[in-house]
């Protein structure tokens, strides 16, 4: 892989907010054994995304996304980036334990015309995921995870999370 050919990005996101959704993804998977978001709005002030949950969550479990968010800064985790190719990432897919991040890839959210080689972001053992999008480090770069309020939409099952993070 001399010659790596990566899709063009067209966002200019902001590192710290956009590595903290990949976070956050991975902390509602594990809470609430849903899927990583279809719909988010990533933004240096204030950040947006939602989830199809099975039922809302209450107080309690919201106090415990933001605690396992900024725990998961505080740890420090690197990021890192590995090139695979889709033949590569399927078996990394089925070689996977039951369980770890790997288990959860997919080449089923990738774009149509997405190249045959694939960027997979890791934040230490607990996600990875494929994305061309710009990341920091490690997660203590991040600074601080702040839940600003939640909504849920019944009929939708969404549950939308509004966030900051704070450097």
């Amino acid at each position: 892989m001399d010659d790596i050919f990566l899709n063009d990005h067209n966002k200019e996101e902001f590192p710290p907010a956009h590595t903290a959704e990949h976070l956050l993804n991975q902390v509602m998977v594990r809470m609430f054994g849903c899927e990583r978001s279809r719909n988010a709005h990533i933004e240096r002030k204030k950040s947006k995304i939602s989830y199809i949950l099975d039922r809302m969550p209450d107080r309690k479990e919201e106090k415990e996304i933001e605690r396992r968010m900024n725990e998961l800064l505080e740890e420090d985790l690197p990021v890192t980036f590995e090139f695979v190719t889709r033949v590569q990432l399927e078996g990394m897919v089925m070689d996977a334990e039951e369980g770890s991040p790997d288990a959860l890839l997919s080449l089923e959210r990738l774009p149509d015309d997405a190249s045959d080689t694939i960027r997979l972001v890791r934040i230490g053992d607990f996600d990875v995921c494929p994305c061309i999008g710009k990341h920091v480090r490690s997660t203590s770069q991040i600074g601080r995870f702040e839940m600003l309020g939640t909504n849920w939409d019944q009929s939708a099952c969404s549950f939308r999370i509004r966030y900051k993070v704070i450097q």
